[in-house]
């Protein structure tokens, strides 16, 4: 199942999520979730980091990706994370949809639990930032 992340940097922190459904419930991760038919991926971790955290957002560029697979033998999901960079103007992030809490985040005091690549997925991204 195609997905997004969208990874989102403001003043040295990161915006983080704590997720409320399976499979990743309880733990902090990015905003984002499954395309739409047809979205294109810039479009939706756009949509995403609207609908999660109420933040507007322009999408840069699809940097990484993460494989989620949850659930036994054989399992019984399998999402395909697409991380892409997100610009968002001023503003403080409202948890909706299917978030518990949304926070700007110290990348260097993460807070737990975590999904799976979170610290893989941020240092990335601060690569990106740090070449930009």
């Amino acid at each position: 199942m195609p997905a997004v992340i969208a990874v989102v940097w403001r003043a040295g922190r990161v915006l983080l999520v704590r997720r409320h459904n399976p499979p990743n419930a309880g733990r902090w991760g990015f905003p984002g979730g499954k395309l739409e038919l047809a979205e294109p991926v810039l479009r939706a971790a756009e949509r995403e980091l609207g609908e999660e955290t109420g933040l507007t957002g322009t999408a840069v560029r699809a940097f990484d990706a993460v494989d989620v697979i949850a659930g036994g033998d054989p399992p019984a999901c399998h999402y395909l994370l697409v991380a892409v960079l997100v610009r968002a103007p001023a503003g403080d992030p409202v948890a909706a949809d299917d978030v518990d809490e949304a926070a700007w985040c110290d990348p260097d005091a993460l807070p737990a639990p975590r999904v799976a690549d979170l610290a893989r997925v941020i240092a990335r991204s601060r690569a990106l930032l740090d070449g930009a």
